[in-house]
């Protein structure tokens, strides 16, 4: 009796712990379902969460924004704003030198650091585009313009951004920049069923679009 007795603290003790340890597990939210899908396109009109967009290929599309949607917009920076450390994202193209030229380049938000994957890859906002997310090292001023040294991943990687390179930054946005005409980019999810939900929207202010 004794022994089994003294057993039933350690007994207890396991079952509490083993109760902790499961808790968080089952706190935490499931993955979004979904295939992600780059939308750029217009505004047709915004309808509670329900927002229509005529996309640039001319698909009529309707999204359902997420409770917590984020809307975010651009403004226009120079390279005097890109400062070593910076997370940045940049779309470029090979040139006939052989390096990458930069059409725009973004500075992120650092909360975006670890939501949005640092790489270098294909991009299809223009056709045999590049996209490189990554942190900014080195800015070097050549006679081709600046060229802008980047890590990520334990990868480096630069590319040049000259006179035509549109250079931007983020700002805090709200649903009265979703109206009719207004530009958005998105990557929303799309359902097996074919439906869109989108949980962070850039949208066009003061006539800048999102350039991506």
């Amino acid at each position: 009796m004794g022994g089994r007795f003294e057993m039933r603290p350690v007994a207890l003790f396991a079952g509490l712990l083993a109760g902790f340890l499961i808790i968080p597990s089952l706190a935490q939210s499931p993955p979004p379902e979904g295939t992600p899908t780059r939308i750029r396109g217009t505004v047709e009109k915004l309808d509670a969460q329900i927002l229509s967009v005529k996309s640039r290929d001319g698909q009529n599309l309707t999204i359902t924004l997420a409770p917590n949607v984020t809307v975010s917009a651009v403004v226009r920076k120079t390279i005097a704003d890109v400062k070593t450390g910076d997370f940045i994202a940049s779309t470029g193209l090979k040139g006939s030198d052989g390096k990458l030229h930069a059409v725009e380049l973004r500075i992120l938000p650092e909360s975006l650091r670890g939501a949005l994957a640092e790489s270098q890859g294909p991009w299809d906002s223009i056709p045999d585009s590049v996209m490189t997310n990554a942190t900014a090292g080195m800015i070097t001023e050549t006679p081709a313009g600046h060229v802008v040294h980047v890590t990520f991943k334990g990868q480096e990687s630069e590319f040049i951004v000259d006179k035509d390179t549109g250079i931007y930054g983020y700002v805090s946005g709200d649903f009265s920049l979703l109206k009719p005409g207004a530009a958005i980019f998105t990557v929303a999810l799309k359902k097996t069923d074919g439906s869109l939900t989108a949980a962070r929207i850039t949208a066009e202010k003061d006539g800048v679009k999102p350039p991506l």
